[in-house]
């Protein structure tokens, strides 16, 4: 028995670790001797806080560490892990030193401000136990568990009840009973009253875009938060996490299906006390399995770059104040210069899109949309978004492309993801099965990333309906509800979306609709605040300017670019113009008002026109988020009637753009004239390819010197359509009732005019209109293939088609009728 008793007791006696006992009196007075400048100790007041039932953290400076005594900040920078529980109890004496803090309780210290930064790429098993930092953008958070941090376990053999084991990362129970009598190795039941439980929660992190080597994919970890890190950072933040690395077991490893078959409990009627193990196999033989991975346990979690575009730069918390606090004098300086500047609008388009020639309004436009407008919250609680979207749509090369990697760079949250490449669960969210615990979690998707950001979607038109669909709710509500899997959510996504898209065929067709130029459907067409259209015209000037611009980039590329602001002044003067909040002055509100009706009336007016997408009310917010940019942008506190001036004419001009031009009918004339003058006839109008305007050419013609000006020859482009509709519904008539004569392009003309007898007063006028439709009919067959002329022989214009009269109209089969 003394025997026993004496093995007992060697057993008892813990291996002391004098490093870190040494760290832990160091770091205890550290934490009661460090005084701030003024004198007071500085972490008293803080201790004092640790007494709050919900507080457990303590968090200490890095740099306070070092001034104080250098050779405990690099014991503590190179061995962490070894020293962490040591310090953890220096915090405890600490705090019970000042104050009454209940005997149980855990206490945590938490390091901030380490000098160095590391990207994920450069984590190798070097560091393993080592204090680092880290940064990267969360894209995936697991709910928040109880984690075992020390057992209390009960022998079931002999009821002994054996206190604090530690627990490393899995479930341990002890070893052997401490009862020397006692041979029980496997029967333990652990007391959960007993046991200390601490909040632990998984996060996956990933590079951020821009640290990404050329090529690569991006590299992801887990990061282990626990105590008062968890539910600290959010899908989207880009963070800052200080801790170390740690090697966990692969459990996800020894689920493959080929170790299957060894990690199965085939061993039921074993020898005694194997029946829990189940592992057995190569394990048996004592062969541990190689493959760990690594994971990062973290202590502290910091928004990567605070000041700009971390996570505050949209949170409604922040003051004037506190970002003037945050500011050096001169930078301060700098952006009071800015805010009095009378020609800021102008400054920033060129300063934030140095490189792109031209196109002012779309570079206004989405400065407006930088600033934002205000979001509200109405009495019931019913969100009303502040954020602006903008689509861009232009023909190839017309620099759609550059907008949006410039507002990507620029943009401290900014996700750029092109349409086709992208799924609507990647551009909202999935929910996807965690390897090791099985249970589904939420992971990220672009326009969850993108919160408080821009999101820039390239080829908007080339995505998939199903996917486009997945985009309404996030544009006007700015959530993204998930209903999958047994995952209920709503999660935010207070984004602005930036598209850019082509139009249907390529290039923009001028003659008709924006409807028919784009292939969005009407519900997202009406999300977007501005509509922008890039038209690739030929124009001597421009395209000088344009081929000049762009020579000088190419041969310097330095000193070309003529920036007035640096993209940092650009940067912090938007993040101190968007804590401003305009409200609408009595003025502007009468005004925003007038401008809607004016709109309304307009859209009314045009009858069925096609010309632009519809005015809505969601185009009198837009009008108001743009005013609420606008003041913002000057760092005024109500909108005035020239910032609703500027927002509506930018409203105009994105709907104005897209009208169609009036129809000119005289444009295929002077073309065809170009083309006869080569061949040296010119014969009126149409010179021979239908010489019906023999008689007309005095008026349409050339008109004598002295005779009154030409009459105009255009006509709107809805007055166009009712006509060529007119003539298409009265031809499909004729043809139904087989009436061959009807089809004659004679009498159709002959048709129209009496049609329309009683608008027409005189000869002269009759003439005029004559001329008119027989141009619209010539526009309909050889411009927009509507109509079909076929003579008796075959199609018109072959040999035997001599005579005029032969002509008949017929209808393209083809075309179908618009309402």
């Amino acid at each position: 028995m003394d025997v026993a008793t004496a093995t007992a007791e060697n057993a008892g006696e813990m291996v002391k670790d004098e490093l870190a006992e040494k760290c832990q009196k160091l770091f205890q007075a550290f934490l009661e001797e460090f005084q701030t400048g003024d004198g007071e100790v500085k972490y008293v007041r803080e201790a004092e806080e640790l007494i709050r039932p919900e507080r457990n953290t303590l968090l200490v400076n890095f740099t306070d560490l070092e001034g104080f005594n250098q050779e405990l900040a690099t014991t503590i920078q190179e061995e962490y892990y070894r020293v962490y529980p040591f310090l953890c109890r220096a915090v405890r004496n600490f705090a019970r030193d000042h104050g009454n803090v209940p005997l149980n309780k855990e206490f945590y210290v938490a390091l901030e401000d380490l000098p160095t930064r590391h990207k994920i790429r450069e984590l190798s098993s070097m560091r393993i136990g080592t204090l680092v930092r880290i940064s990267g953008q969360v894209v995936r958070t697991h709910p928040v568990h109880p984690e075992l941090v020390s057992g209390t376990f009960l022998c079931m053999d002999c009821q002994t009840v054996i206190k604090d084991v530690p627990q490393q990362f899995k479930y341990s129970p002890p070893t052997i009973c401490r009862n020397p009598v006692c041979n029980n190795r496997s029967r333990f039941h652990l007391d959960t009253h007993k046991s200390k439980f601490i909040d632990f929660q998984k996060v996956r992190i990933q590079e951020t875009q821009a640290e990404l080597p050329r090529g690569s994919i991006p590299r992801s970890l887990e990061i282990v938060l626990r105590a008062e890190a968890v539910e600290t950072a959010q899908a989207g933040d880009r963070c800052d996490f200080t801790g170390t690395l740690i090697v966990v077991p692969d459990v996800s490893q020894l689920r493959t299906p080929g170790v299957r078959a060894e990690t199965s409990t085939r061993v039921a009627g074993g020898p005694q006390g194997f029946e829990s193990e189940g592992l057995r196999g190569l394990k048996a033989l004592g062969v541990r399995e190689l493959s760990y991975r690594l994971a990062f346990l973290a202590c502290n979690v910091a928004p990567t770059n605070p000041r700009f575009g971390g996570k505050e730069l949209r949170e409604e918390e922040q003051t004037a104040e506190s970002i003037k606090s945050q500011m050096t004098e001169k930078e301060w300086e700098k952006v009071f210069e800015m805010s009095q500047d009378k020609n800021l609008y102008h400054n920033l388009c060129t300063s934030l899109f140095p490189t792109i020639h031209g196109n002012d309004e779309v570079k206004r436009g989405i400065l407006l949309m930088l600033f934002g407008g205000v979001p509200k919250t109405t009495m019931e609680g019913t969100s009303l978004r502040g954020d602006i979207n903008v689509c861009i749509v232009g023909d190839p090369s017309t620099a759609k492309s550059q907008f949006l990697k410039h507002v990507e760079e620029f943009s401290p949250r900014a996700v750029y993801t092109s349409g086709k490449a992208s799924s609507a669960a990647g551009l909202t969210a999935a929910v996807v099965r965690d390897e090791e615990s099985h249970e589904f979690v939420i992971e990220a998707g672009a326009l969850m990333l993108a919160d408080n950001g821009v999101c820039c979607i390239d080829e908007f038109d080339k995505m998939d309906l199903k996917d486009q669909v997945a985009i309404h709710e996030a544009m006007e509500q700015q959530t993204i509800s998930i209903t999958k899997a047994g995952v209920k959510a709503t999660l935010n996504a207070r984004t602005s979306i930036l598209a850019a898209a082509n139009p249907v065929g390529g290039r923009y067709d001028r003659s008709k609709s924006l409807k028919q130029n784009v292939n969005l459907t009407a519900p997202i067409m009406s999300r977007f605040d501005l509509f922008f259209i890039l038209v690739d015209d030929c124009n001597e000037v421009t395209d000088y300017a344009i081929a000049r611009r762009i020579v000088d980039l190419h041969s310097r590329i330095e000193e070309s670019v003529d920036r007035l602001y640096t993209l940092d002044e650009i940067r912090r003067y938007l993040l101190f113009a968007r804590q401003f909040k305009p409200k609408i002055s009595s003025e502007s509100e009468e005004f925003i008002v007038e401008q809607y009706k004016r709109l309304r009336q307009r859209d009314g007016a045009g009858g069925v026109s096609k010309s632009a997408w519809r005015i809505t009310v969601r185009q009198l917010e837009s009008m108001i988020r743009l005013s609420e940019g606008m003041a913002r942008m000057h760092c005024c506190d109500e909108v005035q009637p020239k910032h609703v001036k500027e927002a509506f004419r930018l409203l105009n001009k994105s709907i104005i753009r897209v009208e169609t031009p009036d129809i000119n009918l005289e444009q295929e004339d002077e073309l065809e004239e170009e083309e006869q003058q080569e061949d040296g006839h010119v014969n009126g109008m149409n010179g021979h390819v239908n010489g019906i305007n023999g008689h007309v050419n005095g008026v349409n013609g050339h008109a004598e010197p002295g005779s009154q000006p030409k009459p105009s020859l255009r006509l709107s482009f809805n007055e166009y359509r009712r006509i060529s509709n007119l003539l298409v519904l009265h031809l499909r008539r004729a043809e139904e009732a087989e009436e061959e004569e009807e089809l004659k392009k004679s009498a159709v003309v002959n048709w129209y005019l009496k049609e329309i007898e009683s608008e027409i007063d005189s000869e002269e006028e009759l003439v005029n209109k004559k001329g008119l439709i027989e141009k619209v009919l010539h526009r309909l067959v050889h411009y927009d293939h509507i109509l079909i002329e076929l003579s008796q022989a075959g199609l018109k214009g072959s040999e035997s088609a001599s005579t005029e009269e032969e002509v008949v109209l017929v209808v393209n089969p083809n075309y179908i009728l618009e309402d």
